[in-house]
């Protein structure tokens, strides 16, 4: 770096959370590199004390960064904005990995020197096409949001601003769920507290948890229960608690030793996981929504059970593509780009009288929003079918899609304004029901899940279990119900021992493969970074 660097404002009129640089989804972030990264500094957003608007294009010089509670707030814009990167190459490996999505070569699109096939097939590498464009993407834009919480971490050491100690928790909390991201996909990585560039040597993965729990614990009591609505989406105590229920959740593994072999599960924290998950539960900040699909709807800010969400906006380069990735090219205008679709044993896993099975598209297609029929590329009615006979040659209307969250009619480019919640109340309950029915309470567990299985059934179909290990499978399955799409599945397999199994056009994988290589770029950028297992 130079020691000079500007403020990119292309519309000095938006006055939200959802400042970001301009980014292209289908091509994901490669970013800075290595350590590198980890001294990312931030492209500035100014902001008021309230809404963060952007600033003029101006230049600054270090010496003259954070001085004000605008520029501060600011830089915690651009904190809270590196979230939005996490919608493409962390979710994409979240659950195309998995036995929930799938990515076909359709004729000419989605092959992609194959790495999408490469991806669901678990055949990942450092050097492969999905080792050094998505693995490598989630890697630079984790560790550039740890880079940006550290500088402004490190400014408000010798600056004071109004509401100090909230901004400071916003900030530890923030870098703690980059980490957590980083526990799940790598394991032991750096970690990273001040601004000083230097190659650094990896953390053991028990070490990054303590780090994560630590600043989790340490932020939480700064943070307000909730935020004024148009602030949604900031850091709340009841966030820092989800992270840390879904945390104590993944102990066994994300404290456990990853070997050629497989994992050595390290401590379980059943208990601690039920206590988090009750905090949430018990804030009286948060409820269930009467109506399941309004979490995901595109006025979605409102609802009462989202905790901690991704905030999207219907505008350039600010908004989810989830739809685009799914929809065919005629299903909405802007041109979705009819890629992504739902495994054919995880459509029929569904039940028929479950409202949460309406997520999914089959049969003949209409446009989304006129409701006029639509046609293949070839001019012949289009029609989604839940089978794929070839992964590597599918038709335009084969597989299910995933519509969980539906377009937006505002959205120019593709970019819609629905927020993704990373995590729910939803999620609190079949966290809780998991941990009970691991500590041996397994009555209890079933009534949880038989409480939400209640607005999605009419009439109720409460389930029943004979003992702990059937329980385990019908909670299991809930969360597949419940979550589907959501960024869980992976972490769902690997505590289940279940992520390297055989299915659809996957077969079954080596156990080293439930933590992602480290990239080879950037082994080659830090000398200290050594490889995981099983992948030299």
């Amino acid at each position: 770096m130079n020691g000079l660097l500007k403020t990119d404002n292309h519309n000095p009129t938006r006055t939200d959370w959802d400042v970001m640089d301009r980014n292209d989804m289908k091509k994901p972030k490669t970013g800075m590199r290595g350590w590198k990264a980890l001294l990312l500094v931030p492209l500035l957003s100014l902001a008021g004390c309230t809404d963060l608007d952007e600033s003029p294009v101006s230049s600054i010089t270090p010496d003259q960064f954070y001085s004000t509670e605008q520029e501060i707030l600011g830089g915690l814009a651009s904190v809270y904005a590196e979230l939005r990167g996490t919608m493409w190459a962390y979710y994409n490996l979240s659950e195309i990995t998995t036995d929930e999505m799938m990515v076909p070569t359709r004729g000419q699109d989605w092959f992609d020197n194959g790495r999408w096939i490469e991806i669901h097939r678990q055949q990942y590498g450092p050097n492969t096409s999905s080792g050094l464009d998505d693995i490598n993407g989630v890697w630079n834009n984790l560790f550039a949001g740890v880079a940006k919480a550290n500088v402004v971490l490190d400014a408000l050491t010798r600056i004071t601003v109004p509401g100090q100690a909230q901004v400071d928790a916003e900030l530890r909390t923030l870098r703690a769920f980059y980490y957590y991201m980083l526990l799940d996909m790598f394991g032991g990585v750096p970690i990273v507290s001040d601004t000083e560039v230097q190659p650094r040597e990896r953390a053991t993965r028990a070490e990054v948890f303590e780090f994560i729990e630590s600043e989790l614990n340490g932020a939480r009591a700064s943070l307000p229960t909730s935020w004024p609505s148009n602030l949604h989406g900031r850091m709340t105590q009841g966030a820092a608690d989800a992270i840390l229920a879904s945390l104590y959740l993944n102990a066994e593994v994300f404290t456990g030793t990853v070997t050629e072999g497989g994992l050595q599960r390290g401590q379980a924290r059943w208990q601690d996981a039920v206590t988090a998950a009750d905090r949430v539960i018990n804030s009286g900040a948060y409820s269930l929504a009467t109506d399941w699909h309004s979490n995901f709807a595109v006025e979605n800010s409102g609802s009462p059970e989202n905790i901690l969400v991704v905030k999207h906006k219907a505008s350039g380069g600010l908004g989810l593509s989830f739809v685009m990735r799914a929809l065919h090219y005629n299903s909405i205008s802007n041109g979705p780009w009819n890629g992504f679709s739902a495994l054919t044993e995880t459509f029929y896993a569904f039940d028929e009288d479950d409202q949460r099975r309406d997520i999914f598209l089959v049969g003949p297609q209409v446009n989304i929003l006129t409701g006029e029929p639509i046609t293949d590329r070839a001019g012949v009615p289009l029609v989604f079918t839940p089978e794929i006979g070839d992964i590597t040659q599918a038709t335009e209307g084969e597989g299910a899609r995933i519509m969980k969250w539906p377009p937006d009619p505002a959205a120019p480019g593709g970019d819609h304004g629905n927020d993704m919640p990373y995590f729910r109340l939803g999620e609190m309950y079949l966290i809780k029901a998991e941990a009970l029915n691991e500590l041996g309470q397994t009555t209890e567990a079933i009534d949880v899940v038989n409480m939400l299985r209640e607005r999605v059934f009419d009439p109720n179909e409460p389930v029943t279990a004979a003992g702990q290990v059937e329980a385990r499978e019908i909670i299991l399955n809930e969360r597949l119900f419940e979550l589907t799409a959501e960024a869980k599945r992976r972490q769902d397999l690997i505590r289940h021992d279940m992520y390297t199994m055989a299915w659809q056009f996957k077969p079954a994988t080596d156990p080293y493969r439930i933590l992602m290589p480290i990239p080879q770029t950037q082994l080659d950028t830090n000398p200290l970074l050594t490889q995981n297992p099983g992948y030299n």
